[in-house]
């Protein structure tokens, strides 16, 4: 392991991988930059001696270009010959959802992640990890980032999530897009929570969400024969699913209708329930299978205009 000043030391959760604490490199103790080093943790903005275990890796900042940033280097194993690790391919960032709700905010305000992270306390480059990684900040960190960007760790962290979707901001210009029957295929995919709209046997309309398959273009769900979902059978039916991203305020939705009928063939059953994901979640006995075969496929999506 080796560090230059200003490099960000990030301490990892050997469970999960999520970053337990992070701190700018402050004093080097070697030229070769390898340890212990003086770190500003960022939670506390105190600096202590550290001599990094297994669970910490090094962010490196750009050094000689200005803008750029390498990989971190791999965890630290106490070898003093240790080297640079040869840097990985960064790929696709994959933000965790704490991230994601940081950089939507951010956004919505109009501030940049440098006058973000000096608001904050920490280094841009820290911020824009944390933006672009399933990172795991401490409380003090989301303290100083709730307070830069005036709002809630609450907030942040995803407070109301037992709320209705759809109570966040909505976009500055947003654009509401038809979507293709290829691509309602691809949403739908193959298994997931799903809701059903039929009438009940007095005639009220209801709408049920239950878990689903998807098996040669066909919808299927397991119920039990006097639940509302088996008033489905022998009716035409509107079957929905959606995905609301509460942080970037898009999202999309699917609608699919067609007839519904009771699986009966003992082979079709059993191979159902042999390929079935997951166990209906409101339990209980539910081994009756019920199809919906699309005659109707329909969605949109919203997204910013300028995508």
């Amino acid at each position: 392991m080796r560090a230059h000043l200003g490099d960000q030391l990030v301490i990892e959760s050997p469970a999960t991988g999520a970053t337990r604490r992070d701190g700018e490199i402050v004093g080097l103790h070697h030229e070769d930059g390898t340890p212990p080093y003086d770190v500003r943790w960022s939670d506390t903005d105190e600096v202590t001696l550290v001599f990094p275990g297994p669970d910490a890796h090094i962010h490196h900042v750009g050094h000689g270009q200005p803008g750029t940033a390498h990989e971190p280097s791999r965890p630290y194993t106490g070898e003093a010959e240790a080297v640079f690790a040869a840097a990985q391919p960064t790929g696709t960032p994959d933000p965790g959802d704490i991230g994601r709700r940081v950089a939507a905010e951010r956004r919505r305000q109009k501030l940049s992640r440098e006058e973000t992270a000096r608001r904050a306390r920490m280094s841009p480059h820290y911020l824009a990890y944390l933006e672009e990684q399933p990172a795991d900040p401490t409380v003090a960190t989301l303290i100083r980032l709730a307070d830069a960007l005036g709002t809630t760790v609450s907030a942040l962290r995803g407070g109301g999530i037992d709320l209705p979707p759809g109570q966040g901001h909505a976009l500055l210009h947003p654009q509401l897009r038809d979507l293709g029957p290829e691509e309602c295929r691809t949403l739908l995919s193959t298994h997931g929570v799903g809701r059903i709209a039929v009438s009940t046997s007095d005639g009220r309309p209801a709408v049920v969400p239950v878990n689903y398959e998807v098996v040669d273009d066909t919808i299927v769900f397991r119920t039990a024969p006097d639940s509302v979902p088996a008033a489905a059978v022998g009716t035409d039916v509107a079957f929905e699913v959606d995905h609301v991203d509460e942080a970037l305020s898009q999202g999309w939705s699917v609608l699919a209708v067609g007839p519904a009928s009771v699986v009966t063939e003992p082979d079709a059953v059993r191979r159902l329930s042999q390929r079935a994901h997951t166990m209906p979640w409101a339990g209980g006995e539910r081994e009756m299978w019920v199809s919906i075969r699309p005659t109707s496929l329909t969605g949109r999506r919203i997204i910013p205009a300028d995508q």
